[in-house]
């Protein structure tokens, strides 16, 4: 008898699961705009959100600089993108977030290069990497999700104020809400080192969107939701990754489906006029109390200028 309840109930989940994954509703970027003669930065192109959005992006006619850590996987990532679309101009550059002289190399190339910047899209990250410190001295998620982000914003600032008005997109996490920004554990071991750095980009985030007031660079902060992506490779081994391959299918959207919200921070109308705000699912959600703290927002910035050896050049 207890077999066939647990049949029964394994079935049932299963049903249940298919049902959520085919019939109920994801989120979709409802914006027609193209993007024709715009110039847009992805970083973490060559994978997951950041490919699909590079490739939704070029179907809007955008120049896209797939910005990747390995050339040759933003090249397979391009090949792969050409597939599905002849839309738009792609470009593969080497950036390498792990290393503050691999961004200040990147910003400059671009500077010189790029005659304008419409949207930057700060999407790369690490999750779940064993504990590493990087060349510059940092604990890596930190070095990678927020400070290489401080810098590589803040080097095409004036860019992006010259292509007013134009976009800094930060792809941040829901699991900001369990972190803490503790300045003393930039180069230590920490609890939950993906937590806090997505909370870092939080307070960059809102911190950034008061200092452009008035510049036309708007500035918004999404979570894109549980998606199925490479993100969580240092977090399971390859065979649990194989292994939970089905159940994540079921549970967890795809890579296409996580990237509405970034594309829809990118172009959409109804964020023209509005900056500093944050969103999930294609529409605005409000600030959770933690990333409301004012004080901490203006504490790492002043930190983060020390650490990437940036003068503040925000007006």
């Amino acid at each position: 008898m207890f077999r066939w309840i647990a049949a029964g109930c394994t079935g049932a989940t299963l049903l249940i699961m298919i049902y959520r994954k085919l019939f109920t509703h994801t989120a979709k970027c409802l914006s027609t705009r193209t993007l024709a003669g715009k110039v847009v930065i992805v970083t973490g192109a060559n994978t997951g959100i950041g490919k699909t959005t590079s490739q939704e992006l070029a179907e809007r006619h955008a120049k896209v600089i797939m910005a990747c850590r390995d050339i040759s996987k933003g090249q397979s990532a391009l090949k792969d993108i050409r597939k599905n679309t002849k839309n738009g101009i792609l470009v593969v550059k080497q950036l390498d977030l792990q290393s503050q002289a691999s961004v200040r190399q990147f910003c400059s190339q671009i500077l010189e290069e790029e005659s304008r910047l419409d949207v930057l899209i700060n999407n790369a990250g690490v999750m779940g990497h064993p504990f590493t410190l990087t060349e510059d001295g940092m604990e890596i998620h930190m070095a990678v999700n927020h400070f290489s982000n401080f810098l590589l914003t803040n080097l095409l600032l004036d860019l992006l104020k010259k292509s007013a008005p134009s976009r800094i997109v930060f792809v941040s996490s829901s699991l900001h809400k369990r972190g803490t920004v503790d300045f003393s554990m930039f180069d230590k071991k920490q609890k939950h080192p993906y937590s806090n750095s997505k909370l870092a980009n939080i307070y960059f985030a809102r911190a950034l969107s008061r200092n452009l007031d008035g510049t036309g660079v708007r500035v918004h902060t999404l979570h894109p939701g549980m998606v199925n992506t490479e993100l969580s490779r240092h977090s399971l081994s390859r065979f649990m990754r194989v292994l939970l391959s089905p159940l994540a299918w079921f549970l967890l959207q795809s890579s296409r489906e996580g990237c509405q919200t970034v594309v829809y921070c990118a172009v959409s109308e109804e964020l023209d006029h509005v900056t500093g705000r944050y969103y999930g699912k294609c529409k605005e959600e409000p600030w959770t109390e933690i990333a409301k703290e004012n004080s901490m927002c203006k504490k790492l910035w002043e930190v983060s200028e020390r650490l990437t050896g940036i003068a503040n050049n925000v007006s």
